[in-house]
Formats: structure tokens, sequence, C-alpha cells
């Protein structure tokens, strides 16, 4: 469903994503970790389009979409949470959602630019945006302002408006990253449900190694912009180029082919 080939970018002299190749299919999470610094953001953005790539290319259903900009990448199936929270603050909870699923419908041609009109026609979208209110727990506080949640909130409507997008391919950095122990649950039963569809592909970004192992079905490991290890979660943990990577330190080699 989604491929990158050697896909590399240079700030200066300075390498951040180093010739990197993955494969990605339907009904998988794969994680992307690493240590700090690792290029793990930096390979989202170039995959995701808000970084243009230096060298390599990204495919979408085999589609080379390397030369399209994010929000043209987002209309082909490709949606991103993004690390820091990416929301229209001065609207409502509700809004916010609202937006997001006309977007989704405007990208299949499916609503006109009469923005009163749509909402007046259209009350089974109003309807979907309190139903993924509801999924992420923040129906009551649907009248808010965004600006005005807490962290945690912000994070949880952010992946609402994430899945009111409904794209093939979910891309989440940190989703859980500032939540308190207890909401981090929600969104990790979300990230549940739509693996479980098998017909979207999941790519997370996530610090937290027990969050890693019950997720994911694969771990792709990047150390200095380069890919290091990739396969089945607990072999790649277990490997010995990911114990020098995250307790080591120093310089570590490509795993060879």
């Amino acid at each position: 469903m989604l491929e990158t080939r050697d896909l590399t970018i240079r700030f200066g002299g300075h390498v951040a994503v180093d010739h990197v190749s993955c494969r990605f299919a339907p009904g998988t999470l794969t994680s992307i970790v690493g240590p700090n610094g690792a290029g793990k953001t930096t390979f989202f953005n170039l995959v995701s389009g808000q970084l243009p790539a230096s060298e390599g290319a990204v495919l979408l259903r085999g589609e080379d979409i390397t030369a399209l900009p994010a929000p043209l990448r987002t209309r082909k199936g490709l949606g991103r949470a993004f690390q820091l929270t990416q929301l229209f603050p001065n609207l409502t909870v509700q809004e916010n959602v609202r937006l997001a699923v006309q977007a989704r419908e405007q990208g299949r041609g499916r609503a006109g630019i009469d923005l009163l009109r749509v909402w007046l026609d259209r009350k089974d979208w109003i309807a979907e945006a309190h139903s993924l209110l509801d999924a992420v727990r923040l129906q009551d506080k649907a009248a808010q302002t965004a600006a005005s949640l807490p962290h945690g909130d912000q994070r949880k409507l952010e992946v609402a408006m994430l899945m009111a997008l409904d794209p093939q391919i979910y891309m989440f950095d940190e989703p859980t990253a500032g939540m308190s122990v207890d909401e981090v649950p929600v969104v990790l039963d979300l990230i549940r449900a739509l693996k479980s569809r098998q017909d979207r592909c999941i790519l997370l970004v996530e610090h937290k190694m027990d969050v890693v192992r019950e997720l994911s079905d694969r771990i792709v490991v990047l150390v200095n912009g380069r890919l290091v290890a990739d396969g089945e979660p607990a072999a790649v943990i277990a490997s010995p180029i990911v114990q020098q990577a995250y307790l080591g330190g120093g310089t570590v080699e490509a795993a060879p082919d």
C-alpha cells in the first residue's frame, strides 16, 4: 500500500534520513523507533509531504507521489497526526471535526463550497462528527474552543479529525505524548480498532516500548537517519543492534541484508 525507495533528505551537509527503503502492507501496524534524533519524525515528514525529498521516492498503491504537496497526498488517502497538535484553535471542538468531515467529502467530490448550505443539508455529517467526538470521549466538550482544551484532549481531538478524514494510511507521531495515564487507553483502543479493520495501514512513531510491543506487527529501527533493523517485534527488540542503539550509545552500522 505504501513504499519508500531510498528516501533521503539533506540539510546542508547533514543527512537526516539516509536512503530508507520500506514497504508497508494493509492490515498491519508498523512502529518506527529509534533514539532521539534518529530521523523518525523527519521520515514521517517526507512520507506525508511536509518536507521535500533530496533523493528517493514515495509510492502510494504503486503511484509515485514524491512531487505532490501534503494536501494532495491527504486527498489520496495519506493521513497524519502530528507530534505537536495541528488544530484550528479558535474554532470549537465540534467545528474542528466537522471541517475534517467536510474536507473528506469535498476531496471525494461530494460537497460544495457554500458552508452554510452544506451543513444545513448534510445533517448526517454533523451526526458523524458527534459520533467521532463520542469515540474519543470529547462529546461533553464539543462547544469549547480547541485552544481551551488541555493538551491530552487536544491530542484526542486530533485523532478524531484524522479518523474523520478516513485515510487508507494512518500515521501517528507519538499519539499519547503529554497524556495522563487515564487518557492513554482511549487513543490506544482507537488505534486497535483501526488495526482490526484489516484494510488500513498504520505507521506509529512511539517512545513507549510497552505500547510498541503490544500494538506492533513489525518494528522498523532508525539510527542516525539509517534503517538498521526491520522485523518482528520480539526479534528486533532483542537484537544487539537495537540494544546498542538504545543502551550502548555510539555509532550503529546498518544491518546487513
